[in-house]
């Protein structure tokens, strides 16, 4: 997606933007799972939902499909 908005919409903000947002919420699954705490748990699985919400209206605003 983020090849598409540089290469066919010559969009470079945006992309980047979706390209940061959306390989952080693997990262931040990660350290979820190896949280030490429930509480360490819950708040990574959060910010990993914000990113996740970040990158699909990154979508939104390009008007191009979530891959």
């Amino acid at each position: 997606m983020c090849q598409f908005l540089v290469e066919t919409k010559r969009e470079f903000v945006l992309s980047k933007q979706v390209l940061r947002s959306g390989t952080s919420i693997g990262a931040n699954v990660e350290e979820a799972i190896a949280g030490q705490s429930k509480a360490d748990f819950l708040s990574k699985m959060s910010i990993a939902y914000k990113e996740a919400r970040e990158t699909c209206s990154g979508c939104v605003c390009s008007k191009t499909p979530a891959i």
